[in-house]
């Protein structure tokens, strides 16, 4: 038979109920203060695929984890949305009996596109990166090609399927300071934590 794991806890006695797990180290965006160009350039080396965790061993890593106590686990990257079938990896997560809360943090470049079919495949909540509303400001910040459009539609395309929403921002001195109100005031009016 099995043993029963007990529950992992930090060095004050709290549990550890949380778990992030990052599905890939590729970035579709450059951000100054995460992925800047000049170190993240065209020649460098990501982990090759090889070495990246299959959807079953993640799975399997989850259950141990949740074995020990962990309740949430919280789907990172790079982009996680570059991973290739992580709705399939978000199916797999949410139909562990332990796993209470299943989240995706994202720069939601490509949320427009994929948060229905997350939301049905069980995930409940994203965190998008967003550090401008202000376009130049955006691509700025971001390193990125694309508008910060493509971003707003992708937050509109997750609450719209279900999702819960809630908004990072990075504020920076000098270059994004004067979108902290509009930023605070648009996510106040669209529901967005």
């Amino acid at each position: 038979g099995r043993t029963r794991m007990s529950v992992v806890t930090d060095i004050f006695g709290r549990p550890l109920r949380d778990l992030r797990i990052s599905v890939t180290d590729r970035c579709n965006m450059r951000c100054t203060y995460c992925m800047p160009a000049e170190v993240f350039g065209p020649d460098y080396a990501y982990v090759p695929r090889e070495e990246i965790l299959s959807f079953e061993e993640i799975a399997r890593v989850a259950r141990v984890a949740g074995a020990l106590g962990v309740r949430k686990i919280r789907l990172t990257g790079g982009e996680p949305l570059l991973r290739r079938d992580l709705p399939l990896l978000v199916q797999m997560l949410a139909k562990l009996p332990s796993v209470e809360d299943l989240g995706l943090t994202t720069n939601g470049l490509l949320l427009a596109a994929f948060a229905a079919e997350l939301r049905a495949a069980g995930l409940a909540r994203v965190t998008v990166s967003l550090d401008a509303l202000d376009d130049a400001i955006f691509r700025r910040m971001g390193g990125s090609r694309r508008p910060v459009d493509d971003v707003l539609a992708g937050l509109a395309a997750a609450k719209q399927s279900g999702l819960g929403v809630k908004v990072n921002c990075v504020v920076r001195r000098g270059l994004n300071e004067s979108e902290v109100i509009p930023l605070a005031e648009f996510c106040r009016s669209a529901g967005y934590t």
